[in-house]
């Protein structure tokens, strides 16, 4: 029978996977216009290369993938500093309030833009409030210092105006008793960065216990191109620098930034994997086809074929067997004779055959027999071993069954002790 089909067939299936695991492993190419500010996106726009830095630098940074509902909660791993650069997605309020507890308990924050709604918690608005093609020169503190313009400055907010945005005013039963952003009170307001009609770009807010928020007007300052082609780092850095009183790590918030964690076990992430990427479509195709072909050549399935039964042959058949050739060979006596000094051969002790006539020892093995049946096979026996080759047929196939009957009457009892 051939096996090239089937052989084939698992070739190509190998090769079907192989594929599928090389698309899956490499990694995707990332768009040059994604806008978001992201240590995940390695483009002009992203931040990687500030996480990379940190890391080479031995300093530990990390990414934070979760919301900031447990920000204060967490002991173990809490942050030195929670770096959140204008993310499209807006923080809730009650993360706004961990933010707000994690700042008067002596954490530090870094908003760059909007910040997801930290800027104006902590009492300053972006001006102008839409990015306009016009920048502003920015004054360098010291000299030598290529900086680039920035888009927009910080201006303090209207204090007669609420803090909250303005849809959240709206929600009935809201009052400002309930905005967590009220308790933030600087003690000290210190400047950064300034452009050049004075207006800060980067503002260092401190407050009672240790706390502080920085604020960076223009997000793109925290940008792969800005820190290529510019000497921002030489300001930025030190703001990314935890306070020795305070050590730990440096944590980007990515979940605001659409690089939230779907699931946490690995079922769900190889699950949501396979549904959202195009390799994980082709190894799903690889599969049902591996099912299908498996259930097609899969003939022995069901119950079992009827077959032919073979039994093996009994001690006796072939013992019988060799009397009826011995006997057809013309070799009674002959035949008759090694029956008999088998059987002697087989009681014996040492087993050895021993010297002498038959006809003695078949006298005293017939005095040995206990039964009745035992002591008329040895009677046959002699009856057999005294008779000539005249004395008529199945003589060789009597001796054989004469034996059969003596052993089975002398061989020990197997006891159910014993077993």
């Amino acid at each position: 029978m051939s096996y090239r089909l089937e052989i084939g067939l698992a070739l190509l299936l190998a090769a079907a996977i192989a594929v599928a695991l090389w698309a899956a492993n490499r990694s995707p190419k990332q768009p040059a216009f994604d806008p978001r500010a992201s240590t995940f996106l390695s483009g002009p726009q992203g931040s990687k290369g500030l996480h990379e830095l940190l890391i080479r630098l031995g300093r530990p940074s990390e990414r934070r993938r979760t919301a900031l509902f447990t920000l204060t909660d967490e002991r173990a791993r809490r942050p030195a500093i929670l770096v959140v650069l204008n993310p499209p997605i807006s923080l809730l309020d009650a993360e706004l309030e961990q933010v707000v507890r994690f700042v008067r308990s002596g954490g530090a924050v870094l908003a760059a833009g909007r910040g997801g709604g930290i800027t104006r918690c902590a009492g300053w608005r972006l001006h102008p409030e839409r990015v306009r093609d016009d920048s502003v020169t920015v004054r360098p503190f010291r000299d030598g210092l290529r900086l680039p313009q920035a888009a927009r400055v910080l201006a303090r907010w209207a204090p007669d105006a609420t803090r909250r945005e303005p849809l959240q005013g709206l929600v009935k039963g809201a009052s400002d008793e309930d905005d967590p952003c009220i308790l933030l009170i600087p003690t000290a307001i210190d400047t950064v960065v300034a452009a050049v009609n004075s207006r800060p770009v980067i503002l260092r807010l401190r407050y009672r216990g240790g706390g502080s928020i920085t604020l960076a007007a223009d997000a793109g300052w925290f940008t792969n191109v800005v820190w290529r082609d510019s000497d921002v780092p030489l300001v930025v850095l030190p703001l990314l620098t935890p306070d020795p009183v305070r050590p730990g790590r440096v944590a980007w918030d990515e979940y605001h930034q659409g690089f939230g964690q779907k699931s946490s076990s690995l079922a769900g992430r190889t699950w949501a994997w396979l549904r959202a990427s195009p390799a994980g479509w082709a190894v799903l195709q690889v599969i049902a086809v591996a099912l299908v072909w498996l259930a097609v050549t899969a003939v022995r399935f069901g119950p079992a074929r009827a077959v032919i039964e073979r039994r093996r042959r009994s001690p006796l058949e072939h013992l019988e067997a060799l009397a009826a050739g011995l006997e057809s060979a013309a070799a009674v006596d002959t035949a008759v004779q090694r029956l008999v000094s088998g059987l002697r051969r087989r009681l014996n002790r040492t087993g050895q055959i021993g010297s002498g006539d038959l006809e003695p020892w078949l006298e005293s093995l017939g005095l040995a027999m206990r039964g009745p049946r035992g002591r008329a096979a040895v009677r046959r026996l002699r009856q057999l071993v005294t008779q000539h080759n005249g004395s008529g047929g199945g003589r060789v196939l009597a001796a054989a069954q004469a034996v059969e009957d003596v052993w089975e009457e002398l061989r020990p009892r197997t006891t159910r002790d014993a077993l």
